[in-house]
């Protein structure tokens, strides 16, 4: 399968997806509880794990069509996340637009939230026993690790000791696991085999980090044309990024030193303070590294994807499909 054939599959599942989306993002009451719920929904965002849901099913040989629950259910489980985020992060905007807690408020946002988590869970009831119990052990483990992972994030900014395993650690449950179980939802609603399952979710996951680690770089040399969060955004909130601490590993003494002043200057406009930073992540080799690394995490995804019992066609369109993924500039 080459590029075009993919764009054109690609498409399609969303189409399908979204027209699905429309027929659970309607009116009901209370407004004021459902409203956020479908306002956040239609937001847009790449739609990247139901996607994924979609595609999983069909190369395990299910319709996309028995798959749309799934998707969807990963879909509102990911915006719940998005909203509390939001809370938490004290975020004004998502995607361009204002977040749910500010359009309404506080209480909106947290009761709006919870009622996605439940949601996502209703959505399951829709299948078999056997595959609805499949569904919820995996969707389960998957939201308490992401739960996990925003904790880590949250620790993560008092300490000034966080490693680059505890990074990676970080990023494997708050982003890429549910990556995997997005893959591999589309596995369980086919009743691919359990291997292939894992094997599945290890591609996702694997394409997760690596999909974090290319928005870390982007977010410090993206083009803020086309990457649509501001460009430098990471410096700014002085977060420990991928960037960050391979410039500690890798720089010069005087690296580190600088870096962590020009972290806690509080009179650099943020303007400066990006393009000095930015310079040390390029003159230390930590730019080089994590471009490097999302290399090695995307090849040990392909190398997962050797492991599956599907034809060769269909491993192609994965591949595809990850290398996509690495080469966007958004």
């Amino acid at each position: 399968m080459h590029y075009f054939c993919l764009m054109q599959h690609i498409e399609k599942y969303q189409k399908s997806f979204l027209k699905y989306l429309e027929s659970f993002t309607v009116d009901r009451e209370p407004k004021n509880l459902y409203n956020p719920v479908n306002y956040i929904l239609e937001l847009g965002g790449k739609r990247l794990r139901p996607i994924l849901t979609l595609m999983a099913a069909e190369v395990f040989g299910e319709t996309t069509e028995n798959a749309l629950d799934a998707a969807l259910s990963i879909e509102v489980f990911h915006n719940f996340s998005l909203v509390h985020d939001d809370i938490m992060d004290d975020a004004p905007l998502r995607r361009g637009k204002q977040t749910v807690h500010e359009k309404w408020d506080l209480n909106t946002g947290i009761l709006s939230g919870d009622a996605m988590l439940i949601m996502a869970y209703q959505l399951f009831e829709n299948y078999d026993a056997e595959t609805f119990q499949n569904l919820a052990k995996l969707f389960s483990k998957t939201a308490l690790e992401v739960c996990e992972g925003q904790q880590y994030d949250i620790d993560f900014e008092t300490r000034e000791d966080v490693t680059i395993a505890e990074y990676l650690k970080m990023i494997e449950y708050k982003t890429a696991v549910l990556v995997g179980a997005a893959m591999q939802m589309g596995a369980i609603v086919a009743r691919a085999s359990v291997e292939d399952q894992k094997a599945i979710y290890n591609f996702g996951r694997l394409l997760g980090i690596a999909f974090q680690l290319q928005d870390d770089y982007l977010d410090a040399f993206g083009n803020p044309e086309t990457f649509g969060k501001q460009v430098g955004g990471d410096i700014i909130e002085n977060k420990k990024t991928y960037l960050y601490l391979k410039t500690l590993e890798l720089g010069t003494t005087d690296n580190g030193a600088n870096l962590q002043a020009f972290m806690s200057q509080s009179n650099l406009s943020n303007a400066d303070k990006v393009e000095k930073v930015k310079t040390l992540f390029n003159s230390s080799g930590a730019a080089e590294a994590t471009q490097q690394a999302v290399k090695n995490y995307t090849n040990k995804a392909f190398d997962v994807l050797e492991t599956l019992q599907i034809s060769n066609d269909k491993k192609q369109s994965l591949r595809l499909f990850g290398e996509q993924l690495m080469t966007r500039r958004v």
